[in-house]
């Protein structure tokens, strides 16, 4: 008995010492081991390769939003809406009715305005009749007045030829023929004078009546301007879109007052672009026209196609209200952002963004292809 158990316990030791050797054994010594490692740094090479790839042939930033000339509605005169068309967040043309505000102060302008100008025409066919009959008596007066003046001449010459005969020899001349020379002088040249007022009287009442005119056709003109200004101010009781796109920011309703120069609505245009703000560093191959790749945040399974339309010259913080100075103090050199101008292409091929509901201000991430 004793025999065996020693030979039992030398048989059992020979299998631990092999089943401790096998637990000892390096992993790394392993062949798995080495496949996995050389799987691993291949994929983290070629990884890495593409990713070098295509940084260097692609810029992108998240600092991006779609952008747009948004057009603010005001109405231009003072008044209670009578009509609001439904269109929140729809799709209007160019031209196409908003509102409409209650007439009130127009009308009666107008039609006092086109009073002023009926009245001031009838004032003024008055006065250019006055100028036709004040013409016509003048040209009378002017036909008259040939027979005195010429009668006063024939006997100022004839007074003048015995004045000379009688200085020549008094004999020669009567002193009764002188004094009825004299007296016909004196009548003849009174019917003259008379004749020449009948003229001048009849200038002065043509200036009067071309005055009067002249004051009715500066009426007239004022009334026309009166009329044409309620015209305008009854057109601005229709608020009309300036532009085709989307209304947004509706604040009015049936019977609310309106201010001159409020915003009662705004309306975003069909055309909308990208404002990126790329990096300083990241503009040295980035050029006009380059093709660009958009993902709104909204939609990321779709890709919108653009291009670069314009890159600004300066960062955007030396156009801020109060632009930074580093003259003074410490300074810490911050890489600024330049905003660039991205538009949508718009084809069969690509994604139209009119079809999507994109807007001012939402996210985008562009990927600008460089090289």
């Amino acid at each position: 008995m004793s025999d065996e158990q020693p030979a039992d316990a030398n048989d059992a030791r020979p299998k631990d010492d092999a089943d401790n050797g096998e637990r000892k054994t390096p992993v790394f010594r392993k062949p798995i081991f080495w496949i996995i490692a050389v799987a691993v740094v291949a994929a983290l090479v070629i990884g890495g390769t593409l990713y070098y790839l295509h940084a260097r042939e692609f810029e992108s930033t998240d600092d991006a939003f779609v952008d747009a000339h948004i057009v603010r509605i005001a109405p231009e005169v003072a008044g209670t809406l009578m009509q609001v068309a439904d269109l929140d967040n729809r799709h209007v043309k160019a031209g196409e009715l908003l509102a409409v505000i209650k007439p009130s102060g127009p009308e009666a302008q107008l039609a006092e305005a086109q009073a002023g100008v009926d009245q001031a025409m009838a004032q003024y066919s008055q006065a250019q009749a006055q100028i036709a009959a004040a013409t016509a008596t003048r040209d009378q007066a002017r036909a008259q007045s040939l027979v005195p003046l010429a009668a006063a001449t024939k006997a100022a010459q004839d007074l003048a030829r015995y004045e000379n005969l009688a200085r020549i020899d008094r004999a020669a001349v009567a002193s009764t023929q002188l004094d009825q020379a004299r007296a016909n002088a004196r009548s003849t040249a009174a019917d003259a004078a008379a004749a020449r007022r009948q003229v001048a009287s009849a200038d002065a009442q043509i200036g009067v009546a071309r005055k009067a005119a002249d004051a009715a056709g500066a009426v007239i003109a004022a009334r026309r301007a009166q009329a044409s200004q309620a015209r305008i101010t009854l057109g601005d009781l229709r608020l009309t879109a300036p532009v085709s796109g989307q209304v947004v920011n509706r604040s009015i309703n049936v019977g609310s007052y309106v201010a001159p120069g409020t915003q009662v609505m705004a309306i975003v245009p069909d055309t909308m672009w990208i404002t990126a703000n790329f990096k300083e560093t990241q503009l040295k191959d980035m050029r006009i026209g380059q093709e660009v790749t958009i993902k709104v945040d909204a939609f990321p399974d779709v890709k919108f196609r653009g291009r670069v339309d314009s890159i600004q010259r300066g960062a955007g913080q030396a156009f801020s209200i109060l632009p930074p100075q580093n003259a003074t103090g410490n300074y810490v050199k911050v890489v600024q952002r330049v905003p660039v101008r991205i538009t949508f292409l718009i084809g069969k091929d690509y994604p139209d963004p009119r079809n999507y509901p994109i807007g001012p201000g939402m996210s985008v991430v562009p990927t600008v292809k460089v090289r």
